[in-house]
């Protein structure tokens, strides 16, 4: 890619859902779209979910359709595995400074056939898995990554030559370096996503040390039918779990963490995921403990309900972790709110943490749109103008502007696409 000035009509910085959604309503308007993504491929969160609820539809299905749409647009431009440095006021429009980062891999070349992924003799923990599995030192992300061009970690590559040589196109590049480049454009719309609040900052669950807990995340790829083991296994030991539980409110709604507000999605996506289990392995007690259940969507009060039902028990308590138990086990214990409040302890074979959602990458400062005490972009007129931020010709959709479910995101995407396009024809 070379140095220089591109210039869009509109820029969508973030290339999950929400960008998608947003950058696919605008190029329908025949607007020229740039989308810049900071992983190797685009499809955000979503394109790592198993199953979305209430409805269980699978979430592949729903966002690979819109991944493609977007790559093979001609009013799109896709940039990923790219770093925004600055968005910033020029004149009537803005200027975004992009750092294109280094894949090692020249992608005008690179024709994914995954030649150098299989020569590679250097195997490293997947992320993309969940760390459950393992991955090459040169990799495509994942099986339907658009674009489907590898990158090199470097560091884990013993520059043992062996990709090199075995790329039909010559598309290995040891010395490929960051290029920066800018972007101008008439409009923003902000779509950077949400991260997760990390386990080790919570020691009543162990703090990341304690064998068979997990994230929620994680256990999308234990669910996933394209996931690790291809059923659900206990990490430590391969053992298929009899019992498993779901904490609620591991990182939101807590001081301690700076995170006091609540993040919406947990208490429907560990529902979703108890229902999933249930099917899987259809003999396991499955246990979720809350504060309070938020069922706030159409249709979430009755799927909770579907969810109790089936046998999913539902236990109003802020549990702690104290420890492993003899087999491998998880030894929980808390205060039984609706039985006395007397102590409970319990031991479950595996332990899954909702964990709260923050902004992702920091879209305030990297995206110059001010943000609220929550540290999401604030939108000063919510209920009226939801896409709409403080700074002119720049919009936020979904997540980058609090936590909200995948209906609430594709909606607000489709509410900042519209604020765009009539700030563009204004």
């Amino acid at each position: 890619m070379e140095s220089g000035v591109k210039k869009f009509d509109a820029l969508v910085l973030g290339g999950g859902i929400a960008g998608l959604e947003a950058a696919l309503n605008l190029a329908e308007l025949n607007f020229s779209v740039a989308v810049v993504e900071k992983d190797a491929s685009i499809g955000g969160k979503m394109i790592r979910l198993s199953k979305v609820f209430p409805t269980l539809d699978c979430a592949s299905c729903i966002t690979t359709p819109k991944m493609a749409a977007a790559a093979h647009h001609n009013n799109i431009t896709l940039f990923t595995y790219c770093d925004l440095v600055s968005l910033s006021r020029n004149g009537r429009g803005l200027r975004a400074q992009i750092r294109q980062k280094p894949r090692y891999v020249d992608a005008d070349k690179c024709i994914g056939c995954r030649q150098c992924e299989y020569a590679c003799p250097v195997y490293v923990s997947d992320p993309e898995q969940g760390d459950f599995a393992a991955r090459k030192a040169v990799y495509i992300p994942f099986s339907n990554a658009i674009p489907q061009i590898a990158l090199i970690d470097t560091q884990n590559c013993m520059l043992c030559g062996k990709c090199e040589k075995v790329c039909p196109t010559g598309a290995v590049d040891y010395l490929q370096a960051p290029q920066d480049f800018t972007i101008e454009s008439k409009t923003a719309v902000i779509a950077t996503g949400f991260d997760v609040t990390p386990v080790e900052n919570k020691p009543l669950y162990g703090a990341g040390k304690i064998p068979n807990v997990i994230t929620a995340l994680q256990m999308e790829r234990l669910l996933a039918p394209h996931g690790p083991y291809n059923r659900v296994l206990r990490p430590s030991d391969g053992k298929l779990p009899d019992s498993v539980a779901y904490i609620q409110c591991a990182g939101s709604r807590d001081q301690t963490t700076g995170i006091p507000y609540c993040s919406r999605v947990c208490c429907m996506y560990a529902i979703k995921q108890a229902m999933l289990l249930s099917g899987s392995l259809p003999l396991a007690d499955i246990t979720i403990y809350y504060i309070d259940i938020r069922a706030f969507g159409k249709g979430y009060e009755q799927f909770y309900q579907n969810a109790a039902a089936m046998g999913i028990q539902f236990v109003k308590a802020k549990p702690v972790i104290v420890g492993s138990g003899e087999g491998g086990g998880v030894v929980l214990r808390y205060e039984a709110q609706e039985d006395g409040g007397r102590i409970v302890t319990a031991e479950h074979d595996l332990v899954v943490l909702s964990l709260g959602l923050v902004p992702g990458r920091a879209p305030g400062e990297r995206a110059a749109a001010p943000t609220g005490p929550d540290g999401f972009i604030a939108v000063p007129r919510p209920r009226t103008a939801p896409a709409v931020t403080e700074v002119e010709g720049v919009f936020v959709a979904g997540t980058a502007c609090g936590p909200k479910d995948i209906v609430d995101t594709i909606a607000e995407a489709g509410a900042a696409a519209m604020e765009a396009s009539n700030y563009l024809r204004e």
